[in-house]
């Protein structure tokens, strides 16, 4: 069997166990039916000159479109039809690491197996490449379905622009201090299409974290951990909401007045 990329580079290997451990939480969550969800992370900043030197493990594939600021990037990669469950136990198994060609417009994977990436790689290829251009410092993607935050979209009263951001922030103050940019929404669209890869590019612009209407969240941030960490904070907000909701009433929230002193102490964006 062959040496796995991971042994002898420390850096890298716990990069990979933190999507695994990221994994293992969206299973158990329940947001991660089948081989629902994607992650990605960039890893280009743990890789030696005996990695760019590694020989090509697959044919040479397309992303299908050309993305300048990814040349010569590596990326870890969930991979398609694989469960989270499983990933969660041997991430190199289930998920593999690849490498953009200096065309920037394919790749090809490098390591341990050929475990054909993600079907919905292209678009978050294309977010990569545009966190990479703004110098965001982004590297981390997760696509997920959080039950109650599903449940929400399901209502068009939700899906005005920050409506649920706002519902949201007001359940606890944790939600706007940790997930502080709020909830972009994308309309439903096929998922995988151009359309919705190119909404969620567009709302990317304003928040951090993006709602695809009945479908589930994606969320980035500087590592995969901090990524899963927006997305459930938002998710605690909706079961709030809900337990209220179930009591028999609707929940006040806090105020503006309140959710002001919160931006102010914490100093955040919004």
């Amino acid at each position: 069997m062959a040496e796995s990329i991971l042994n002898g580079r420390e850096g890298l290997r716990k990069t990979v166990y933190g999507v695994a451990e990221v994994a293992g939480y969206l299973w158990q969550n329940g947001w991660a039916e089948r081989n629902g969800g994607n992650i990605t992370v960039n890893v280009t900043e743990f890789v030696d000159e005996q990695i760019k030197q590694l020989a090509p493990i697959s044919e040479v594939k397309q992303i299908g479109s050309t993305l300048p600021h990814l040349k010569g990037q590596y990326f870890y990669c969930k991979g398609t039809g694989k469960r989270m469950r499983d990933l969660a136990r041997c991430p190199m198994d289930n998920g593999s690491i690849i490498r953009i060609l200096d065309d920037c417009a394919s790749y090809v994977i490098i390591a341990d197996n050929p475990v054909q990436p993600t079907s919905e790689l292209p678009s978050h290829l294309a977010i990569h490449n545009r966190q990479i251009e703004k110098g965001s410092g982004y590297k981390a993607t997760v696509h997920t379905h959080p039950i109650e935050l599903i449940a929400m979209s399901h209502t068009n009263k939700f899906l005005k622009k920050d409506v649920l951001t706002k519902l949201l922030w007001s359940m606890i103050p944790e939600t706007k201090a940790f997930c502080p940019l709020g909830l972009g929404i994308v309309p439903y669209s096929l998922p995988g299409s151009n359309v919705m890869a190119q909404g969620t590019l567009e709302q990317l612009e304003e928040y951090d974290v993006v709602m695809w209407e009945k479908h589930g969240v994606f969320a980035m941030d500087k590592d995969v951990n901090a990524a899963f960490d927006q997305i459930d904070v938002l998710s605690k907000s909706a079961k709030i909401y809900m337990a209220a909701k179930t009591m028999g009433f609707e929940p006040d929230g806090m105020s503006d007045e309140q959710m002001g002193e919160i931006t102010r102490v914490f100093g955040l964006p919004k």
